[in-house]
């Protein structure tokens, strides 16, 4: 499933102005767009020691990171690769100051007030379904696009790509994959999830609608048909449906399996009574301390529905540095977004805090190659996720989703009744709470 628009729906209205500017790294003019619509863009040059075009006076620039970016236990992360950013740029003259912003939370920060938001932001993909409509995104242009085109995946591409045009910067992959423990599991037992329950024990967060869909994904349910006709709904129901939730319903019955609510999956980890668990990056440093030589991680596996196998598919975003459509100064804000998404910056990130880099030169890297969590990740974005779809009527899916997976877990949904309470869920994720 592939995101390239949100459509019609979310950006009926919006308007846009345009300015010119030169390109900050290659000196040679380019376009930059900025202001109050969704077409709003801006071009920068490379992140390099070419000077860019002087701009008189300070420049004072906000960036907004997540808390971590900025802690002395993490090296000052973002503060460092803003000052490296300045001394390549002796044509501008900046002042920064940082904000504190999660990924996840950006978008309600910038709708209190977009003109007081920073110039320069760090956002998961998803947040654009909230900052388009906001008029708050700069739409990013000329040699930065170009840049980020050829140095990411088609899947990173098209995570910040709305109608075409682009709304960012990757700078990592989100999604979520498996942890093992090797002294219970071959490599052969983890390609099929049944072939592990009668192994060991399995940890899986079913009452978490960002891991549910998962199944019926495997047995053809669909998203919005490719994942952005908002017409065509979510498609959860009939036969295809109805077969996923009864598997489930076994899987709550089977003693080797436990929902994963409340960090319990790795507590479990730690003291042995789990042998494997579905989360992403942010939990590997605490799986890897919990299994120590045992620690495994890998790709999706596929389960065994009615005899056929059918592949696990997690959602898969990135997040990405934006840039407000109301910057004072749209040729250094994309610069800076830029730089951030280079190589180096990357590469530092993912030494500081295991931030795993989307630049296919740094996938390259063999170094980097041997990292199993960075390996996980990147084959899981590749070969078992679908990009989340980020169009308005998504906002109807998270709440059923967790409702529907409580009743599992709950034994509220029974081989009886499954296809009721199938469609009825299906339903549900297609009716917006405001009618």
């Amino acid at each position: 499933m592939r995101m390239k628009k949100l459509g019609a729906l979310l950006l009926t209205g919006v308007m846009a102005f345009s300015l010119m500017a030169c390109g900050g790294g290659s000196g040679n003019a380019g376009e930059a767009q900025t202001g109050a619509g969704t077409d709003a863009g801006a071009d920068s040059g490379a992140a390099s020691d070419s000077a860019g075009e002087a701009i008189d006076g300070e420049i004072n620039l906000l960036v907004w990171t997540p808390s971590e970016d900025q802690s002395a236990d993490y090296g000052n992360w973002i503060q460092t690769q803003c000052e490296a950013f300045a001394k390549l740029h002796p044509e501008w003259k900046i002042n920064f100051s940082y904000g504190v912003a999660s990924e996840a939370e950006v978008a309600k920060m910038i709708a209190q007030d977009v003109d007081a938001a920073a110039d320069v932001f760090m956002m998961s993909n998803d947040q654009l379904t909230d900052l388009l409509p906001a008029k708050a995104v700069a739409r990013i242009g000329g040699e930065t696009e170009q840049f980020v085109k050829d140095n990411n995946s088609e899947t990173m591409v098209e995570s910040v790509t709305v109608d075409g045009a682009l709304y960012g910067v990757p700078f990592t992959s989100n999604t979520w994959f498996m942890y093992y423990d090797k002294s219970v599991f071959t490599e052969e037992d983890i390609k099929n999830l049944d072939s592990m329950l009668a192994k060991g024990m399995i940890s899986f967060p079913i009452t978490n609608s960002w891991y549910l869909p998962s199944f019926y994904i495997g047995n053809g349910c669909t998203f919005f048909e490719d994942g952005q006709n908002a017409d065509a709904g979510i498609d959860f129901g009939g036969d295809k449906g109805t077969a996923v939730t009864e598997y489930l319903v076994d899987l709550m019955a089977n003693p080797n399996f436990t929902v994963d609510v409340d960090g319990s999956g790795i507590a479990g980890m730690r003291d042995g009574s789990i042998h494997a668990m579905f989360s992403g990056s942010w939990d590997y440093e605490s799986v890897k301390e919990a299994l120590g030589d045992n620690f495994g991680v890998a790709q999706l596996p596929t389960y065994t529905l009615n005899g056929e196998e059918k592949q696990m598919y997690s959602f898969a975003g990135s997040k990405a540095i934006g840039v407000s459509s109301t910057t004072e100064y749209p040729q250094v804000a994309v610069a800076l977004a830029r730089y951030l998404g280079e190589p180096e910056s990357q590469k530092s990130h993912y030494e500081s805090r295991n931030i795993i880099p989307c630049n296919l030169e740094l996938l390259a890297d063999p170094a980097l190659g041997e990292d199993m969590l960075v390996q996980a990740q990147n084959d899981t974005v590749a070969n078992t996720s679908i990009i989340q779809p980020f169009i308005a009527p998504m906002a109807n899916y998270w709440t059923p989703s967790d409702n529907f997976g409580k009743s599992l877990r709950n034994g509220e949904v029974t081989h009886e009744n499954a296809a009721e309470a199938t469609e009825a869920w299906n339903h549900n994720m297609n009716t917006s709470v405001v009618e």
